[in-house]
């Protein structure tokens, strides 16, 4: 069983920039390929990015090319998600999740953290 925990969630302005985080319990961390995902309430969980087992591949979702970077550290059992030139449209709660399966259906993801709430405010 996998515990992850995200911090550095918070109000920002448009055009600002978050570093998230998301603490994993166990030391099998590097075993799992890691993701982002976000949500609004009334909407389905959707992909933000996702990064392999030892960091070398990583995908992003159109909305966030460019503006997100996901990385991680396998020796502190983090993973990061650095959200730079942020918009109003990125407000949401930001989840981590560990997957075996490297893809990034929400489904796909084994384990998920408790969640952070990013509001970008105009």
């Amino acid at each position: 069983q996998v515990q992850l925990v995200e911090s550095g969630g918070g109000l920002v302005q448009a055009g600002g920039s978050l570093r998230l985080s998301c603490a994993a319990s166990e030391r099998t961390f590097s075993y799992y390929n890691m993701g982002w995902f976000r949500q609004n309430p009334g909407k389905e969980r959707a992909f933000v990015t996702r990064i392999n087992q030892n960091g070398i591949s990583t995908s992003y979702a159109e909305s966030v090319k460019g503006r997100f970077t996901i990385s991680r550290d396998n020796d502190k059992n983090t993973v990061y998600l650095q959200m730079n030139n942020l918009k109003p449209e990125d407000t949401a709660v930001y989840y981590c999740a560990a997957s075996t399966a490297w893809d990034t259906l929400p489904y796909r993801y084994n384990y998920w953290g408790q969640g952070t709430q990013v509001t970008v405010s105009a």
